[in-house]
């Protein structure tokens, strides 16, 4: 078994993102020998992403308590996170025993939470079983739940005690989730690795696929440029927050979609929105914007979203996390791999930059 380790700093205690094939057996390490019981979060109805953690975990001798939760981002709920509070207090969870969240993304974010938030911080073990999950959401620290006013809006930043990305579990993976992750790995190119670019462009057919020649490249680039920029900025005080890149409007889409509409497509129309922005604003030119469309669409993602809902996303994204007071913030690119802010864009900037991604009749793959 050959693993990659990609370390990640920034905290007092830094970590590791594990990336290879069968890496279950690096599992008791990272939980470690204090933890007498291990909650084991996934779920509903994948249990056999989590049984072989299961098993790991009783082999070595914990208490293992399996939690179902909703698939997706129905997880991310205050509901649920109740539930889950209400499960580690009957079972007399320690601050010495561990969570260990399997699944995709929502999964992984709400393990985290329910770890930040129990016994004001117990020991997390991620286990991504999405490409979105391992390039993404389990790397960083950042957990958090959704509310009716928006995604992430309630978390914590909660740094795992390390992230296993077992290669073999994207074989199962339905292709449009699969399709969904690559947002984020073409997005890691565009805003610090551009050779992640030339590999999708080389490509694009074997990149859509986990069996692909590069898909393991393309996971630890993406999570090489993730591991570093939050090695230098964990809270989202500065650096951190170009990984936001196409975000704004994305998380504003997930919002009008009920939270139904997959991250990744949702991001790949907002990366366009935000390349968009660039040319506008004078920062690059419109074949860099083009190069955005090409990519995406080449793997399958979308580059439009619906004419009509302009005005309903504009003011959600006034209370996107990412904005100060009442001013609006994107991250956009100077030049390939050069991004920086643009605060307080005027609405008609705004309105400009969409009516390059609105259609009043998108061709948006199925995304539900």
């Amino acid at each position: 078994m050959t693993v990659t380790r990609i370390g990640v700093g920034g905290t007092s205690a830094p970590y590791d993102v594990v990336v290879g094939h069968g890496v279950l057996a690096e599992l008791p390490a990272l939980v470690g020998e204090r933890a007498q019981r291990v909650a084991v979060v996934h779920p509903d109805g994948l249990d056999a992403l989590a049984q072989p953690v299961c098993k790991v975990l009783r082999s070595a001798g914990y208490e293992v308590h399996p939690l179902a939760v909703p698939d997706g981002e129905a997880a991310k709920d205050v509901s649920v996170a109740a539930r889950l509070w209400a499960e580690l207090g009957r079972a007399a969870f320690t601050r010495t025993d561990a969570v260990v969240g399997v699944g995709g993304g929502a999964t992984t974010d709400l393990a985290g939470f329910v770890a930040a938030t129990w016994l004001r911080g117990v020991r997390v073990v991620l286990v991504p079983t999405t490409l979105l999950g391992m390039v993404d959401a389990a790397v960083g620290g950042k957990t958090g739940i959704n509310t009716a006013e928006g995604k992430n809006l309630v978390g914590a930043f909660h740094p795992p005690a390390g992230v296993l990305c077992d290669l073999d579990t994207l074989s199962s993976l339905p292709r449009a989730d699969y399709i969904g992750g690559l947002a984020e790995i073409v997005k890691a190119g565009f805003i610090a690795d551009p050779v992640i670019l030339d590999l999708v462009e080389a490509d694009p057919e074997a990149a859509a696929r986990p069996d692909g020649r590069h898909t393991r490249e393309l996971v630890e680039r993406a999570v090489a440029v993730k591991a570093d920029v939050v090695s230098s900025d964990l809270r989202e005080s500065g650096r951190r927050e170009i990984l936001n890149y196409g975000h704004t409007l994305g998380h504003a889409i997930e919002r009008a979609e009920n939270y139904t509409f997959r991250h990744g497509y949702a991001i790949a129309i907002g990366m366009v929105f935000a390349a968009e922005l660039s040319r506008l604003d004078g920062r690059i030119d419109e074949a860099a914007v083009q190069r955005h469309r090409d990519i995406l669409e080449s793997v399958g993602l979308p580059v439009r979203y619906r004419a009509d809902a302009w005005p309903a996303l504009r003011d959600t994204m006034r209370v996107d996390k990412k904005a100060r007071g009442a001013t609006l913030r994107f991250v956009v690119l100077d030049r390939l791999a050069e991004p920086a802010i643009l605060a307080g864009p005027s609405d008609a900037l705004l309105a400009e930059a969409y009516r390059a991604v609105g259609d009043t009749a998108p061709d948006v793959p199925d995304t539900h």
